[in-house]
Formats: structure tokens, C-alpha cells, sequence
């Protein structure tokens, strides 16, 4: 008998609502593709998505960026990261967080994490006694909310500035706090696999004006700074504008236009993540020698992907049964090889960073830990062949 076989790609996201494809056909009628190129009192696409992000977030201010990855850059500059200062960031992350603190000439001071993929509270404390790190950048790794609490109790004890990393997390909560709330400063992703798809971009939020005007005048506003939707009052920009340098990493009217046409729906397309995420992780959960974490109750996750480890598969087998599930359409990523692949690296092969150190809990749960994307264009019947896929070729290997 024939094995069945899933024919639709993990990398599929849903189309652009139309009505931002026909703002961004208008814009390119129009030339203007500048977030500055306006006419008259026009109000940017660009000005309008920060003022509507901001309401949505609950944050005071808020910049749109050309990518997620300069919006970590920016945030760690404008919360005062020079050379050579250390920078504490949790291991299991992707390789732009690291990219980031080397970026603006940091050192990343790695934090291991803990067998739920959160960062391990008490290595954190311990590395903020000793490291004299005053940055936090903690990444939502795939999701995964830490124990916020503890987390910002720890930042408070050693005057520690806490910027969050919330690609994955995008309308996430802890306690009914939205992710990206409890920092100085969070960054947001864009691009086409998260929450929003404007193929690159991010968002910058903060409720600190000072920040926010740094921010905004080192995006690459020069002094047209006051054309963005979602700043604080003249008075601070006077304060910083001659002092902020131009780092020109602005997003443009095209990805604007798209993205003010699928903030209205993100609320409904969390709720539908979340239905697949739950059936995944419902037969995922039940298949013998897999371990996935349970969410914690105070975490209000988004289920854009899934992570489990294949305990009952040898490492030397895991490349095998990828590729065995890959044959039958199901695209699973594995983040304890050796050598990174495609968008999964381990951060011992980040070898810029001097004295890697050496994370246990970090390398053992990596060691077996497979990830799958869970795009909206998948349903609820997809889910129950991918588990199947999953679990009849998991019998085929196991130890």
C-alpha cells in the first residue's frame, strides 16, 4: 500500500489583503514610493501603519522598519550599546539576534536556556551579577514566552535595560500583557514567515520619548522627523536631533500600504495559528518518545510554528528521518546539527563571537529538537496528515 504523501508547501503564506494591493498599485502609479515623497498635507502610508501599530500594541511610540533585524540594531544603539560593552542574549535564538550585538561592535555574553526553550532565569541572574552587562536582548525564541516576572525582576535588581525580541511573539501575552510590554524597548518582525508578511521589514516600539526620538531621527529621518505617526513632542526631538546618526533603515510606502491591510485582521489570524498550533501539538503530544513542552497558563501563545524533540530517534539517525518525512511532503528544520542549515544554527557555530561558552541544557534539548513552520494556508485536515506522516516514519527509526 502506497504511504500518503502532503503536497502543500510549508513556505506558502496567504495573499496580500486586496485592499493593500491596490494601495500599493496606486503608490506605484504614483511614483512615490519614499515615505517622505508626499504631497502637500499627505499623510504617509508609513506615518499611518506607526500611529495604527502603536494603538494596537499598547505602546506609546512606534517606528517602522526596512527589516526586524535593524530594529534590534537600533534598539541596542539607541538604548545607549557602544563597542565593546557585553550584551546578555539567550543561546537558542536565530542567528540575526547575535548579528545584532556584533553589528554595533557588542559582545554577547550567551545565556542558557531551560528544557521548556525559555531562557534559564537562574544562569540569567548569575551572568547579570558577574557579566557587568547592562543590556538584556531577550529573544521569544519560535514563540516561547519565559517567565516574564522573574525575567524583569532580575533586569530591576541589576539595573539591567531589558530590550525584547518579539518576531515570534507578535501579539502574544503573558498575564494579559502583550510581548514586547514589559521591556525599554521591543522589535518586531515583517517578514514573510511572521505574523504580518511584508516580505522584509519591523517595528521598533517604546514608551520612552527620549528613545523614540533617537530612533526615529537614526532611521533615517533626517529632519522629517515629525512626519511620523507615532512620536513624542518637538521638545524632545530639539533635545536629540543634532546627535542621532543616520542609520537610514526606514520601511517604504509600498510595504506600509500591505501591512495597514492585514493589521485588521491579525486578531482573527492569531485565533486561526492557534487552531492548527492546537491539533499539532494535540498528536504531537500523544506519540510516543516525543517530548514538546506544555504552555505555560500565563502564557497566551501564538502558534505560527511547532517545536518537538524526537527523543526516541539517535542523532545520527535525525538527518535520515528528516529527510524520510521531507520525501512525504512534511518539511521538518533541526536545530541540533552540527553545521547550520538554511535558517537553524546552533550558536556554537557562530564563531565570531570569542570564548563561546559551553550551555548543557542548551545543547541537549537542541541536540533532538525539530521545527516546523504552521502557515494559515494549511488546515485543520493538513495537520492530521502531517502528524500522521510524522508519527508512522518516527517508527522507522526508532532507537
Amino acid at each position: 500500500m502506497s504511504k500518503h504523501v502532503f503536497t502543500k508547501p510549508f513556505t506558502q503564506q496567504e495573499s496580500i489583503p486586496e485592499a493593500g494591493i491596490e494601495r500599493a498599485v496606486e503608490i506605484m502609479r504614483s511614483g512615490r514610493l519614499h515615505r517622505y515623497n508626499l504631497a502637500g498635507d499627505e499623510a504617509s502610508e508609513a506615518s499611518c501603519l506607526e500611529r495604527e501599530y502603536a494603538i494596537w500594541q499598547g505602546a506609546d511610540y512606534c517606528l517602522a522598519c526596512s527589516s526586524g533585524g535593524y530594529a534590534i540594531q537600533l534598539a541596542l544603539r539607541v538604548c545607549g550599546v557602544v563597542p565593546g560593552d557585553k550584551v546578555l542574549a539567550n543561546a537558542y535564538t536565530l542567528a540575526p539576534v547575535p548579528g545584532a550585538i556584533h553589528n554595533v561592535g557588542a559582545v554577547p555574553v550567551l545565556v542558557d536556556i531551560d528544557e521548556n526553550y525559555h531562557i534559564d532565569c537562574d544562569d540569567l541572574d548569575a551572568k547579570a551579577k558577574v557579566s557587568g552587562a547592562k543590556v538584556l536582548l531577550l529573544s521569544h525564541m519560535r514563540g516561547h514566552i519565559a517567565d516574564m516576572d522573574r525575567v524583569v525582576e532580575i533586569c530591576n535588581a541589576y539595573n539591567i535595560c531589558l530590550i525584547e525580541d518579539c518576531a515570534h511573539t507578535m501579539g502574544a501575552k503573558w498575564r494579559g500583557i502583550r510581548s514586547g510590554n514589559f521591556g525599554t524597548v521591543a522589535t518586531f518582525s515583517t517578514q514573510t514567515y511572521k505574523h504580518m508578511n511584508s516580505g522584509e521589514g519591523g517595528f521598533l516600539t517604546t514608551n520612552d520619548p527620549e528613545i523614540a526620538a533617537r530612533a526615529v531621527v537614526s532611521s533615517g529621518s533626517y529632519m522629517l522627523y515629525g512626519r511620523h505617526g507615532a512620536i513624542p513632542a518637538e521638545e524632545v526631538f530639539q533635545k536629540i536631533r543634532l546627535h542621532s546618526p543616520n542609520y537610514s533603515g526606514r520601511m517604504d510606502q509600498m510595504r506600509a500600504a500591505m501591512l495597514r491591510a492585514q493589521l485588521p485582521e491579525i486578531e482573527k489570524n492569531l485565533a486561526r495559528w492557534n487552531l492548527l498550533y492546537d491539533k499539532l501539538h494535540a498528536r504531537l503530544s500523544s506519540m510516543e518518545g516525543v517530548t514538546i513542552p506544555r504552555r505555560k497558563q500565563a502564557e497566551e501563545y501564538v502558534g505560527s510554528s511547532i517545536q518537538f524533540r524526537a527523543e526516541v530517534v539517535a542523532k545520527q539517525s535525525i538527518p535520515a528521518f528528516v529527510a524520510a518525512c521531507a520525501a512525504r511532503g512534511v518539511e521538518l528544520k533541526w536545530f541540533g546539527d552540527d553545521e547550520p542549515k538554511a535558517f537553524t544554527s546552533r550558536y556554537d557555530s557562530w564563531r565570531y563571537i570569542d570564548d563561546i561558552p559551553v550551555l548543557p541544557t542548551t545543547l541537549k534539548v537542541l541536540e533532538k529538537t525539530l521545527d516546523m513552520r504552521v502557515p494559515l494556508t494549511f488546515t485543520e485536515a493538513d495537520c492530521a496528515l502531517i502528524a500522521d506522516i510524522i508519527e508512522d516514519e518516527m517508527k522507522q527509526f526508532t532507537q
